[in-house]
């Protein structure tokens, strides 16, 4: 790579580096065609802006990377070649220095490593690899350990970890019994739990409590119960149906307490009450964590599936996002990192769901995707000109994949352009970086709230009060008008009560008796609601204390943008009459959820619960009182 060129080489482009002529070489075997002939090639496709000088090297490395990639992964088994790992990661070193201007800066050898900007450049153009919303974050954990730098050896690592995940989904998927009832669906296995007898998965589903198996497919969620020498039915979950699921964390214990924090809760109108799925281990709640990860992002693409209406191949395109996602976090977990992985920041729909202004990024996705299909419908030609990298049901396609309905599909009907465009960045990069600026406000803010939070009733009600008597003698004067509001409301529906009641007699209330409870369990309740009212304590001190901050400018940049709302609503106070005011809110409570507005309400609310996660909480010091320990 260091090498000048000779007077007879002709295949040398002098306006890269040599390290980039290198990949460019490499990457012409590959294609099996000349430099030159690649040159010529990009000089047609390629607008005047990407052929400028300045730009001219980055662009057309990254053209013929593109092609190399996607050539290479029409081959079976190119994940396990390590050739192919190392020219991958060779084209990241090429990035960060294509132009022969910026030769003398690097120095190429076995221990060279690779920064973020080239990691999510090149890296997104294998989708199984990494994708453009959650590329930041793969490169960071992959990096905790080599300050910020990407080496081969762990990028090899990480590799290897996605080969071995996709051979276990496809062992699975092709070997499981489940998906031949419901074969219509080209459903694909995921995950499989419970099969070892020292990590059982326990169902509760009320009072009863059963060992089995636990798999988890792109479409729904299986519980075989074990019997004796074999399964029982499963019990179908589902993900894809919209049935208004919840899936959440749950605590569980004997008799019903809540001691261990290591159960996923599904909830949904299909069932009658809640089940269960507990995933016990001896130490913390890392397994659980996990599933409760890969269950949410499966239930989360479907509702963006259905939100957007998308049908067809975009479909089984969206559906392989999080597919892949799930690959890419069973390769990451075992990676030997110094820093815990955070599964939902390596998931996507799990991503967007989190981030401030992430609705953004799936309306940019759904827009795409339906571009897409409005191109194929009208019989627009593929993209096959090297400027867009693959798209996922490509890269499916070439790992063996299932297409879900569409598995008969031609492969010329797929979708062949992906995330990256050569020298542009696409609407979707726009909106991730849009939200990345935004996220570090939020994330100081979270951090102000972790620290606000203390542990036990006593210290909770402590800070409760020392946060309201303030408050209280601010607003005393205030507090005669309140109390005779109340009086009045009380009044009020004395009188509706009286009225509505027509003379009628009055009947009595039906009390449904509880079961009875022994003692153990009585405690148990005891302790429960003890729990719940210091978690609902916490959480009103939460509101408590960013209020305090707001109202005393403890945090100014989060107190004049609230100064500023304060004073827009009074000019609208004091502009809009009052009885349009009380119009303008009737309209809005009653159709607020109505079709038409729908859509706007949920990014409405949306915004105002990210703006309320971006205030932070005043700071909480506490004190323990000093004993005196001495005998009198």
């Amino acid at each position: 790579m260091k090498r000048s060129p000779s007077a007879e080489d002709k295949n040398w482009i002098h306006e890269l580096s040599a390290v980039a002529n290198a990949v460019v070489r490499r990457c012409s075997i590959v294609l099996d065609v000349s430099v030159d002939q690649l040159r010529e090639n990009f000089e047609v496709v390629a607008s005047d802006v990407m052929k400028s000088s300045s730009r001219y090297a980055r662009n057309f490395l990254e053209y013929t990377c593109f092609r190399a990639l996607a050539q290479t992964m029409q081959v079976s088994g190119y994940m396990e070649d390590k050739r192919f790992r190392r020219l991958m990661f060779d084209m990241m070193l090429a990035w960060e220095v294509p132009d022969a201007a910026s030769q003398p800066s690097i120095d190429i050898d076995e221990d060279a490593t690779v920064g973020l900007e080239a990691f999510g450049r090149i890296a997104p153009a294998v989708p199984i690899i990494a994708n453009v919303i959650i590329s930041s974050y793969i490169f960071e954990f992959l990096t905790a350990s080599t300050g910020g730098r990407l080496p081969f050896s762990t990028f090899e690592k990480y590799l290897i970890g996605l080969e071995r995940a996709v051979k276990k989904l496809k062992c699975h998927s092709e070997s499981s019994v489940l998906l031949s009832q419901r074969s219509g669906r080209g459903e694909r296995v995921l995950e499989v739990d419970g099969t070892v007898t020292t990590q059982p998965v326990l169902q509760h589903l009320g009072i009863s409590t059963w060992p089995g198996r636990l798999t988890l497919t792109d479409h729904a969620l299986y519980f075989e119960a074990l019997r004796v020498v074999s399964y029982d039915k499963p019990t179908v979950y589902e993900l894809a149906d919209d049935l208004k699921q919840l899936v959440k964390a749950e605590l569980t214990g004997p008799w019903g307490s809540r001691l261990f924090d290591k159960a996923v809760l599904y909830k949904s109108n299909a069932l009658s009450e809640p089940v269960i799925m507990e995933l016990p281990e001896l130490k913390g709640h890392a397994r659980r964590d996990y599933w409760l990860a890969i269950v949410r992002e499966i239930l989360l693409a479907h509702r963006f599936i259905r939100k957007f209406q998308i049908t067809g191949v975009e479909r089984d395109e969206a559906l392989l996002k999080a597919v892949f996602g799930i690959l890419r976090i069973q390769a990451l977990s075992n990676m030997n990192s110094i820093v815990p992985l955070c599964h939902e920041a390596g998931l996507m729909y799990s991503a967007c769901d989190q981030l401030p202004g992430g609705d953004r990024i799936l309306v940019t996705i759904a827009t795409t995707l339906t571009s897409k299909e409005t191109e194929r419908n009208n019989n627009c030609p593929i993209s096959g000109d090297g400027m867009h990298s693959i798209s996922s049901t490509t890269m499916a396609s070439s790992l063996g994949f299932v297409f879900g309905t569409n598995s008969n599909v031609p492969k010329q009907s797929l979708i062949n352009v992906g995330e990256i465009i050569v020298g542009e960045m696409t609407p979707l990069e726009k909106a991730v970086e849009e939200c990345r600026s935004n996220y570090k406000m939020v994330a100081d803010a979270q951090a102000t709230v972790d620290g606000a939070k203390v542990e036990g009733l006593d210290t909770n009600l402590a800070v409760f009060k020392s946060v309201t008597i303030p408050n209280f003698v601010l607003c005393s004067g205030w507090l005669a008008y309140v109390f005779a509001l109340v009086l009045v409301y009380i009044a009020i529906n004395i009188v509706r009560a009286r009225h509505f009641s027509g003379g009628k007699p009055f009947y009595e209330l039906k009390v449904t008796v509880p079961p009875p409870m022994n003692k153990m369990e009585q405690l148990l309740a005891v302790q429960n609601a003890i729990s719940q009212g210091e978690e609902l304590i916490q959480q009103g001190n939460i509101i408590l204390l960013k209020i305090h901050g707001l109202l005393l400018s403890i945090f100014p940049q989060a107190s004049n943008r609230f100064a500023a709302a304060l004073v827009a609503f009074a000019l609208f106070m004091t502009i809009i009459p009052f009885r349009y005011v009380l119009l303008l809110t009737f309209l809005e409570e009653f159709t607020k959820y109505s079709p038409v507005r729908r859509a706007e309400t949920e990014r409405w609310i949306r915004r105002m619960r990210e703006w309320w996660f971006s205030i932070p909480a005043a700071p909480v010091v506490v004190e323990r009182a000093q004993e005196d320990k001495k005998k009198k």
